[in-house]
């Protein structure tokens, strides 16, 4: 057997440079970069070997391990989970910083290679800096909290374990159904120890994404209960755009007159406008999508985990003889509801499952409350983009001219608190890519990070980052990895002096906002004084961003024109009214409320609380 002899660090970054991904006959390497904070835990291993390696592999300096991870993710969503980045750290903080996004990438079902080091491995040295001394197990570090929030964790404590460990990670990495964080945790001396490595493994290696036929029996049943649907439903979730099923869908609901709701994940998988699009379906619903949830007798779930904001909380399919059909490559996901499960890819499946349509047309009422549902809601979401002609601009205003201003391939990126379930409701998508969220961790913090991911995966779109004071505080920092790359984002960041989305929250169980403003502490003692004052527009000049003030309707759309003009990182800062929310339509969200409390408005929440969980179906 030919060798090469390598350092750990030096035979990793080979190995990651030789991987490839194909699907449909198109190939791309599976390693677009290499993302790093360097400390004593991987500077002398990993980063030596990526110096060396630097014209080969592209390396990117963040300036936050959650971050780069938050990046890498929204890379690889934007790339249909064909390609990703790696992302390095040190040991103790450094690694640990990445868990929580690590746990935002399993669960969102993105694939993200992370490479934290660790202790030594000949235990010499022990204990050695930020090393977690534990009493039952000298082999423990902190990177054992990687095991829960990863699809597949090693630790590297020889050389000849390496080989095996990479191949496995890639296996998984590209596995569309078992997708997610994978965790190589790297001692530090391990890391620089060499090696005589086989040459085979750093030859060039081709992982096929296949497109999985489900049972020809299973897909006969789903067709036989659709055809016996008086009032279905499809719902569409983000396994539609990773496997490139959009135009298989509009097909299919086109031929058969289905109406399609959207998870977050799953918007954009039919334009807005189309006959059969419903919108978003659930607690961030439409009033279309959630009353044709309400009356389904048949749904068809595509390649969505149907979380409680789906589901509203197992309160939205009111239907008692509701039955439920599931296309998913992931089996857990496709068995959930007790469905009739379609373990598959959703393109393949959707096509041969319209091959079985054939003569099947949804009732003519059934079409009729489509259009007259869609028109009230296209009136609905046109009243609140007006807003209430008041100085200050509400949440809705903002997301209407943005709509208005962008064009259909432009991407809008978002995350955590209320603007997700605003856009979810109102934003019209007019391109399967053009809308990016982070909703499966609902992580603060994500949408600088995130769009930094998506412009380097789509660097020929326009990508518009919307976030919330809050939210930008948490983690604006990415703004200056931006300006170093010379990467062009526009973010535009909404004023409201504090956590809007669960000040909302607080009042609707019964605590007043508690918490949730940025106040100063007064002389009661409490934070109820003024606003704090924040100069946002200093700040994101400070990190190296151009910056636009914009006041009303006119200013903002001028801005974000003059944004969407310019090749500079640009933020718009908008002042928005905190208390004008866009409400619910016609689904609840299982928050459970104090069940006994010396506050009125606590025992009247509770009181409410308990009229609508008597509506929550128990469903398996």
């Amino acid at each position: 057997m030919r060798t090469c002899r390598l350092t750990v660090g030096q035979a990793l970054v080979e190995f990651l440079i030789a991987q490839r991904s194909a699907r449909d006959g198109r190939t791309q390497p599976v390693f677009a970069g290499v993302f790093g904070i360097f400390g004593h835990g991987n500077v002398a291993g990993l980063g030596e070997a990526l110096l060396a390696a630097r014209d080969r592999l592209r390396f990117v300096v963040p300036r936050n391990e959650q971050a780069m991870v938050h990046t890498a993710a929204a890379f690889a969503k934007m790339r249909n989970r064909l390609q990703t980045l790696a992302c390095t750290t040190s040991i103790g903080p450094g690694a640990t910083n990445m868990l929580t996004a690590a746990a935002g990438a399993t669960i969102n079902r993105l694939p993200v290679l992370l490479l934290p080091g660790d202790i030594f491995a000949t235990r010499r040295a022990a204990p050695v800096l930020q090393q977690l001394e534990s009493p039952a197990s000298l082999d423990q570090s902190v990177n054992d909290c990687f095991r829960p929030v990863s699809k597949f964790w090693d630790r590297i404590n020889r050389p000849e374990q390496l080989a095996a460990s990479l191949v496995e990670a890639m296996r998984v990495l590209m596995s569309p159904g078992e997708t997610g964080a994978v965790t190589l945790a790297l001692p530090q001396d391990v890391q620089a120890e060499a090696f005589d490595f086989p040459e085979e493994l750093f030859a060039p290696r081709t992982w096929i994404v296949p497109r999985l036929r489900a049972d020809v029996a299973q897909l006969d049943a789903a067709a036989a209960k659709l055809k016996s649907a008086a009032r279905p439903l499809i719902v569409a979730g983000g396994g539609v755009i990773y496997s490139e099923a959009t135009g298989a869908l509009r097909d299919f609901a086109g031929r058969t007159g289905i109406a399609v709701a959207e998870t977050q994940a799953g918007k954009g998988a039919l334009p807005f406008d189309h006959p059969q699009s419903a919108g978003a379906v659930g607690v961030t619903g439409t009033l279309t999508a959630n009353r044709l949830a309400r009356d389904a007798d048949v749904v068809l779930v595509v390649g969505s985990r149907l979380s409680d904001f789906t589901t509203a909380s197992n309160s939205a399919f009111a239907n008692p003889d509701v039955a439920f059909i599931a296309i998913n490559v992931a089996e857990v996901d496709a068995h959930k509801r007790n469905a009739l499960a379609i373990v598959g890819d959703a393109r393949v499946a959707l096509e041969e499952l319209a091959d079985r349509m054939a003569g099947y047309c949804a009732p003519d009422g059934y079409a009729r409350s489509l259009r007259e549902w869609k028109a009230e809601w296209e009136a609905e979401t046109d009243r609140l983009f007006r807003g209430q002609s008041t100085p200050t601009l509400t949440q809705a205003e903002v997301i209407g001219v943005l709509n208005a201003a962008l064009d259909p391939r432009d991407v809008i990126v978002c995350a955590a608190g209320s603007l997700p379930g605003d856009l979810h409701k109102l934003w019209r998508t007019r391109d399967e890519k053009g809308y990016h969220l982070e909703y499966g961790y609902s992580c603060m913090g994500y949408e600088i990070a995130g769009g930094l991911g998506v412009k380097m995966a789509a660097p020929d779109r326009e990508v518009v980052v919307l976030v919330g004071d809050g939210s930008y505080l948490m983690m604006a920092q990415e703004l200056v990895t931006a300006v170093q790359e010379g990467i062009k984002l526009t973010v535009v960041l909404l004023d409201n002096h504090g956590f809007s989305s669960i000040g909302g929250l607080s009042e609707s169980v019964g605590c007043g906002g508690f918490g949730t403003e940025y106040r100063r502490r007064s002389a009661s003692g409490q934070l109820d004084g003024d606003h704090l004052s924040v100069d946002f527009a200093a700040n994101a000049a400070s990190l190296g961003a151009r910056v636009i003030a914009a006041g009303d309707r006119a200013s903002l759309s001028g801005a974000i024109a003059e944004a969407r003009a310019s090749r500079e990182t640009t933020v718009v800062v908008v002042p928005v009214d905190r208390n004008a929310r866009v409400g619910g339509y016609e689904c609840w969200w299982d928050v459970p409320v104090a069940e006994t409390s010396t506050l009125e408005s606590v025992r009247r929440a509770r009181q409410q609380y308990d009229r609508a969980r008597a509506r929550q179906r128990h469903l398996l």
